[in-house]
């Protein structure tokens, strides 16, 4: 009898990877819940693809599931996807055909280093050709990405790809040289709607560091504000919900996506008097805040004082006006193996854990096809070495940057107020059931 009821126990046990991704995402207060309404944590890296070429970075020395791999050794379980909205103007300017890799790579490197890329890329990755298209790239990452259960995020970066970011880039803000409000309205639906047969696409940005757009100073003058923000970024979720429903949406700040406070603090979007409310939004269970931070901190209580001020005050149902989740997708430094150690890594490793915040590190590029006019150029802050092979520094790899993503995905214990069993990816949400079949197995012997 006692062995019956253990088998139907067995039989009943739910297998968290069996179902993953276990999607569509919500949210629910500050917490982002997956189908199973077991919470989520967010713990990843980024992966550029906004560059000249327009295709995710590295695959001229490893193979997409040597790079996957990596990502996963560390037990990750995101990747923060970067493209450029340029690639989909040159889309529609085609006919509505994407570029080969082939056309990209002579483009963005020349003929000569243009090929010699294109045929190391083919080499390691033996199911391209010249005639591959630039998103059937990014397909197929995202596709390893899901064999090996790793979450997209796929970030909006720039209008006109390249490196990101500086108030003279012309990429800055709406109106800017390169920033084409229509465009970028339409990129975002274009992204989504391709995005949205990926099976671990859990959710897109709006725009990376928007940020004040010194090239044209009326615009600045006239338009760099909490008002425009608002308006604005209502038409880019708008777009992206229309085209993907089950997506999340991650609404940046502005001053380079380090500034939330008038979202947590329910302020004036200046110079209107409007204050941003989740009631504009039909799908506000569908809205997240990011952050980013590159700070100079010398003391951490101050830092952290500093991140709640910012944007970390909408955690707090207490005194936050608006209450959403958060994740900070950038943070990044020099990888040496001394930088680690400093007050601003150690006090993020620490702090985000404790906040139960996710995050994506800037950056997993050991290299770029290119970037600011240097070919092959050497990404000094990438966790991985210049040929894409071994991790830069070992020392912060096993001594900071693994403790970090183990305090973040460790099972918690269910928040006050809150229905959702907290774990890093639901893995242990079905613990009462296993203790139940261990009584049970017990008593039998």
């Amino acid at each position: 009898m006692l062995w019956h009821l253990a088998s139907l126990i067995l039989f009943f046990l739910p297998l968290s990877s069996a179902a993953w991704p276990n999607t569509p995402f919500r949210t629910s207060g500050r917490w982002i819940l997956d189908a199973t309404g077991a919470n989520v944590t967010y713990v990843g890296v980024n992966w550029p693809g906004h560059g000249e070429v327009m295709i995710p970075e590295g695959l001229q020395y490893q193979s997409i599931p040597a790079i996957v791999s990596k990502i996963k050794s560390l037990g990750m379980n995101t990747v923060r996807l970067t493209y450029a909205i340029e690639m989909i103007d040159q889309i529609y300017a085609n006919g509505e055909a994407d570029v080969t890799i082939g056309v990209a790579l002579f483009n963005a490197l020349g003929r000569t280093n243009g090929s010699k890329a294109l045929e190391d890329i083919v080499r390691n990755n033996p199911g391209f050709s010249s005639t591959t298209t630039r998103l059937q790239v990014f397909d197929a990452v995202v596709a390893e990405c899901a064999r090996q259960e790793i979450y997209v995020h796929l970030d909006n970066h720039v209008s006109k790809a390249g490196w990101c970011c500086h108030p003279f880039d012309g990429n800055s803000w709406w109106g800017d040289t390169y920033f084409n409000t229509k465009n970028w309205i339409r990129g975002l639906g274009y992204m989504a709607e391709h995005a949205k047969s990926w099976p671990n696409i859990v959710s897109m940005s709006l725009r990376n560091e928007l940020r004040q757009p010194y090239t044209k100073p009326n615009l600045y003058q006239t338009s760099y504000n909490w008002e425009t923000w608002y308006s604005l970024s209502r038409l880019g979720a708008d777009a992206i919900n229309a085209a993907n429903p089950n997506a999340l949406i991650f609404l940046s700040g502005i001053d380079s996506s380090t500034n939330l406070s008038a979202i947590a603090q329910g302020l004036s979007l200046t110079p209107g008097s409007e204050t941003f409310s989740l009631s504009s939004f039909h799908y506000a269970d569908k809205l997240v805040l990011e952050i980013h931070t590159y700070d100079a901190a010398q003391e951490c209580a101050a830092f952290e004082k500093k991140l709640f001020n910012l944007g970390f005050q909408t955690l707090d149902g207490s005194t936050a006006k608006n209450t959403l989740p958060l994740v900070m997708t950038e943070f990044g430094f020099l990888q040496s193996n001394q930088t680690y150690k400093n007050v601003y890594v150690t006090c993020l490793g620490r702090y985000l854990p404790a906040q139960r915040v996710g995050w994506t590190i800037w950056v997993l590029a050991g290299s770029y096809y290119i970037r600011e006019e240097t070919q092959d150029y050497d990404e000094t802050w990438g966790l991985l070495s210049h040929d894409w092979s071994t991790w830069r520094s070992p020392e912060h790899i096993e001594e900071g940057l693994k403790p970090m993503i183990n305090a973040s995905l460790k099972v918690e214990s269910p928040p006050k107020n809150s229905g959702a069993f907290m774990s890093g990816v639901g893995g242990a949400r079905h613990l009462g059931w296993v203790a139940l079949l261990v009584s049970v197995l017990g008593m039998v012997h």
